[in-house]
Formats: structure tokens, C-alpha cells, sequence
């Protein structure tokens, strides 16, 4: 007898591939509700091929190969490359095959925003550390806005849905992507204490000099970079290759060796004279990079409500597979209780994400209110769908018990993901203070946030949102956690109330609102309807 045939396997829950990861009832009605339903066929296509298992394979890959600094030739030539392996570049010629990079720019259809945002919460899940070259190329071309000579020369490029990976001039590549560089090793946040300098040269251009903490995907061929020149802070675009074929004097002195992330590159780097161009006014650098931020902010809520429903379905599939003490665990009572408060969390982010979403198109079409809820409700939502991201991939990864804790899984790369939006483009404390800030210096967004919340007429959010109008009367920098917190939980409970099945509803804000809740998931009030919301959440 062999050793394999010592015992059969059993009570093991089969890999979770084949599936649709677009079959999501609260994505697909946010995409028809907020005026996308005509990219159904495209989301469901890239869907389709998320759960295929060769894009699983690619995810594993890219993740298990990460990416690697090549500073010198075999000659001792500065060539300041990053190598990655085959995997990372079929997951990005996906993402910009389908748009996921800067589509809604070259659109004038509505919704094409929330469309995008939605191949982007697809797609994330089977990976996410490649999201961030995608992302930040989406959130340039708004900033380059504020330089016609520069969106008329990049825009097009910037927009090509052909992904053209290696160091060229610009102009002789079918597509190029965009990365940013903000903070420095003193400053952190603090952009305004950065102390790279930038010098006039005379002909419109200027010569960056100093350093960069971190420099996000400088694999790319441009990048956002704020620099103090003689008016004071600025933006500007600096490009890794100049026209004449040379290399810009861009350093990359080491990649960041990161908790999650791994298959995206993050650096340090120097600028030694590096040739730049103004985007915006001279020393309006944070005003216009602000556009960027903005944009990226809202694909921090989408990545985290994506890990969220990737947690979830993974969760969902293994109960249902999995037998204890001679039940399934999705049988079992406190089983249940948990999936479907694992459940809610995902579908109010979902929900939020793509509520977001429509304020963003209609915004950049010029409604003016859409941007005043925006600007309040993109910030609160940053801090708090952020924050649960972490807590949601913990307790889903807890579900598969032991095998969660196996690479195997896929559970532990969610997890080590999970913090990574709540730091990027402001950490908690900085998104909470930048709605303290719109909360002060714009009663109109306050005024939009909560005509938007009102919108539910149900007593339940009224009462919520009322105690929510009591806290801000009085409330100061240090309540600006509660503040961000408490407007996210109205907002996302009435988008339930008037959206989401009664069941999801009721659920949400008895235990969010009504306070009927513990301190962790699981804990939700008694005599709660649950099967329909696990229905719901199941993948397909």
C-alpha cells in the first residue's frame, strides 16, 4: 500500500475559482442605480475572468515574485530599472485593456466613472498591489487638467488602453501610466515640510533636486511630484525618459520592503537635477495635486470594499463546504451570525462605493451640489471604510480557521493588504481632520450630506443623523474620529434603507444605529431575518 493511500481527504471546501466575482447584488444594482447599467456586459465579462483560476494563478505569482530593483547595467551604467515577473504584467494589460486606468476621461457617457469603479472593485480582487499604477494613473489626468499644454500631451497617452510596459520616450509608446511622490523622510504627511527644491532653467522648465520617502510605482513613466520652487510649493509632472531618449535624473535608491502590497513597487529616490514641468500655479502645489488625492481617495474606499467582499465570498465559501461536529458550518447558529454580519459590512461599503462613484461623475459634469455631498462624504468614508477593512479580513480569514492562516488561502495576503488604504493618501487621523476641515469652512457640504441622508425618511436614520448634528455643534479636533465615524454609519444606513433588501436594512441599523451590537462581528441583535442576506452575499 502506497502512502497515498493511507486515507481520502474529505471535509476540505474546493478552491473558490470558476465563478463570476461581478455576480454581486448590491455592485450590480449600484451600477444600474447610478446610471451605469450599459457596462453590465464589460463587468461581467471581467468578472468572469477574475474567478477564471488562470487569473487566481496570476495573482499568486505576482505576489509571490516581487518586484526588483535593477540600479546598474552588467557595465556599471545607471539604468534605475524595476524588474517584474510575467504574471504582474498580464494583470496590468487586463486593467488597461478594460479601462480600469483612465476610461472615464475620454467618455462623455454618464456613469462612466461608477463604471470604471466597478471594474475596479472586480478586478482588485484577484489582486490588489497592481491596482496602485492604475489608480494613480486615473487620478492624474484630473490634476493635469490644470495645464492644457500638459493634458493635451499626455492625456491621449495616458488614456490608451494598450499597456506598453518599459523606459521609452513618451511619444514612441502606445500607452503610458502615471505614478505620485509626496512625502519625504521629514515630513511624512506634512507635504508643505518637504524640502526637494525646484530651479527655473528659463525655458519653462525646472530642475528638481532632492528626495522622495516614497515614491509610488516609479516603474511608470511619469509622476505628480511636489517640489518647493521660488513662489513657494508646487506641482509638477516629471517624466522618467526626457524626448531626446535620455533618462531623467530620477535615482531609485532602494524599494520599500512592505507588510502587504508586495507584487507593486514602492521607492526612495533622489532627484539630481531632474528636469520637471509646472502643472497648475506656482505655489498652488497642494491645491492641484489636491485633484489627484481626491481621486485616489475614492479607489482607497473601492479597494477596501473589494478586500471586503473578497474576505466575505471566500468566508461564505468555505462554511458551506466545511463540516463541524456533523453540520455544515454555515448550519450552525454562531456561524451564521458572523457570515452575515460580515455580510452587512460588505454590502454598506459596496453600496457607499458606488454612491461615491455617481457623486464623482455628476460632479465632474458640473453638478454642483453632487460635489458639495462629495466633498464631505468622500473624506468620512475614506477614514471609516478604511478603518473596517482591517477588522473584516481578520475575522474572515478566522472563518477557514487554521487553513485561513496558510498562504495557500489567499487569506493572509488579504490581510496583510487590509491596513494599507487606511495610510495611503492620508492616514486615519489626516482624512478625519480633512473633514473637520470641509465641516468648518463649508456649511454648503454639510447641508449636502445631510439632505443626502435624509432622503431615507425612516426614523431610524433621522434619530441617528439628528445625535450626528448634536456631536458637530460642539465637537473639536479630537472628536474627529467620532465625527467621521458617525456621518459614515447615517450615510451608509440610509443608502440601505432606501436600496438594499429589507432584511439588510433592518440588520444594519439595528445593530450600527440602534447600538445593539457588540464589539466585534458576530454580535448581532436576536431574531434578525438572516437568510436573506446570506443569500444575498453568497458567490456565484
Amino acid at each position: 500500500m502506497t502512502r497515498d493511500a493511507t486515507h481520502d481527504v474529505t471535509n476540505q471546501a474546493p478552491p473558490l475559482t470558476g465563478h463570476d466575482v461581478s455576480a454581486d447584488q448590491a455592485l450590480l444594482e449600484g451600477l444600474a442605480r447610478e446610471g451605469a447599467d450599459w457596462a453590465t456586459g464589460e463587468l461581467r465579462r471581467l468578472g468572469l475572468l477574475a474567478g477564471s483560476e488562470k487569473a487566481q494563478e496570476w495573482g499568486r505569482l505576482a505576489n509571490e515574485h516581487p518586484p526588483v530593483l535593477r540600479t546598474h547595467d552588467r557595465y556599471g551604467n545607471r539604468i534605475d530599472e524595476v524588474e517584474f515577473h510575467p504574471a504582474w504584467h498580464e494583470l496590468m494589460s487586463v486593467a488597461v485593456g478594460n479601462g480600469l486606468h483612465a476610461s472615464p476621461w475620454t467618455s462623455a457617457r454618464p456613469g462612466a466613472h461608477v463604471a470604471r469603479a466597478a471594474k475596479f472593485f472586480v478586478w482588485s480582487q484577484v489582486e490588489a498591489g497592481h491596482g496602485c499604477p492604475i489608480s494613480m494613473t486615473y487620478a492624474a489626468v484630473a490634476a493635469l487638467r490644470h495645464s492644457p499644454s500638459l493634458r493635451a500631451e499626455w492625456e491621449p497617452l495616458l488614456a490608451s488602453r494598450t499597456y506598453d510596459f518599459g523606459l521609452r520616450p513618451p511619444l514612441e509608446k502606445r500607452g503610458v501610466l502615471a505614478g505620485m511622490a509626496m512625502t519625504e523622510k521629514q515630513g511624512g504627511s506634512d507635504v508643505r515640510a518637504g524640502t526637494t527644491r525646484a530651479d527655473p532653467l528659463g525655458d519653462g522648465s525646472f530642475a528638481l533636486t532632492g528626495h522622495k520617502w516614497f515614491n509610488s510605482a516609479p516603474m511608470c513613466d511619469a509622476f505628480l511630484v511636489l517640489a518647493q520652487a521660488p513662489r513657494g510649493l508646487s506641482c509638477f509632472l516629471l517624466p522618467r525618459v526626457l524626448p531626446d531618449g535620455t533618462r531623467n535624473a530620477m535615482r531609485l535608491m532602494r524599494l520599500k520592503d512592505k507588510l502587504g502590497n508586495r507584487s507593486n513597487a514602492s521607492a526612495e529616490v533622489e532627484y539630481d537635477g531632474a528636469t520637471a514641468f509646472l502643472v497648475g500655479e506656482e505655489g498652488r502645489g497642494v491645491r492641484t495635486i489636491i485633484e489627484m488625492v481626491n481621486m485616489t481617495r475614492l479607489d482607497c474606499v473601492t479597494g477596501s470594499a473589494a478586500g471586503m467582499r473578497q474576505g466575505l465570498s471566500q468566508a461564505l465559501h468555505h462554511a458551506r463546504h466545511r463540516s463541524a461536529f456533523g453540520r455544515p458550518l454555515a448550519d450552525q447558529p454562531l456561524m451564521r451570525a458572523v457570515l452575515a454580519d460580515l455580510a452587512l459590512e460588505s454590502e454598506a461599503a459596496t453600496t457607499l462605493m458606488t454612491r461615491l462613484a455617481g457623486a464623482t461623475d455628476r460632479a465632474v459634469a458640473g453638478d454642483a451640489a453632487e460635489g458639495l455631498f462629495r466633498r464631505a462624504a468622500l473624506a468620512a468614508a475614506k477614514y471609516w471604510i478604511c478603518k473596517r477593512a482591517p477588522v473584516h479580513a481578520a475575522e474572515a480569514l478566522e472563518c477557514l480557521g487554521g487553513n485561513g492562516y496558510v498562504e495557500e488561502s489567499q487569506m493572509p495576503r488579504l490581510f496583510r493588504e487590509s491596513p494599507l488604504n487606511g495610510i495611503w493618501e492620508g492616514s486615519g487621523n489626516v482624512a478625519a481632520l480633512d473633514l473637520m476641515r470641509v465641516l468648518a469652512r463649508e456649511p454648503e457640504a454639510v447641508e449636502a450630506f445631510f439632505t443626502e441622508v435624509a432622503r431615507a425618511g425612516d426614523h431610524r436614520v433621522g434619530d441617528a443623523a439628528g445625535r450626528v448634528l448634536k456631536t458637530l455643534a460642539s465637537a473639536g479636533e479630537a472628536d474627529a474620529r467620532r465625527v467621521a465615524e458617525e456621518m459614515t454609519l447615517v450615510l451608509q444606513a440610509s443608502l440601505l434603507v432606501r436600496h438594499a433588501p429589507a432584511p439588510v436594512a433592518d440588520a444594519f441599523c439595528a445593530s450600527r444605529l440602534g447600538g445593539d451590537w457588540g464589539r466585534a462581528f458576530g454580535t448581532l441583535p436576536t431574531g434578525l431575518d438572516l437568510e436573506p442576506i446570506l443569500d444575498r452575499a453568497a458567490p456565484a
